[in-house]
């Protein structure tokens, strides 16, 4: 039964991965309520399991001409640099402070996307 339940968390994490929202705003809660994997195991799974979907997320954005070369590298050298100061700092955190920060993390993210379609709708109306 608990292959099920990985199996329908990948699935979703899927979806959200290969739409470019990240499959992580929903696997690793997942995984850390609901199937007690510690937050720094979570974030791991996450980031392993991100590398083949985004592979082939890639690959389908390329097929459909939806990549902008002109702005990758600005892109990737400063997020390449900041993951790396990022894993140390989630290093030295304690998994309970790290699940802290996610969960507020997606708090912001959450708020923020409601006020930009507020701000949206009302433009349209």
């Amino acid at each position: 039964m608990r292959f099920l339940w990985y199996t329908i968390a990948g699935f979703l994490s899927g979806i959200l991965g290969g739409m470019g929202m990240g499959g992580g705003t929903i696997l690793i809660p997942l995984l850390s309520i609901f199937y007690k994997t510690g937050q720094h195991t979570a974030q791991a799974i996450n980031l392993i399991g991100f590398i083949p979907m985004s592979v082939v997320a890639l690959i389908i954005h390329f097929k459909n001409k939806l990549v902008d070369f002109k702005h990758v590298l600005m892109i990737i050298l400063p997020g390449v640099f900041a993951c790396v100061l990022g894993c140390y700092i989630a290093r030295a955190m304690s998994g309970d402070l790290l699940k802290r920060f996610f969960g507020g993390f997606l708090i912001i993210l959450s708020v923020f996307q409601l006020v930009t379609e507020l701000k949206n709708i009302k433009k349209q109306n």
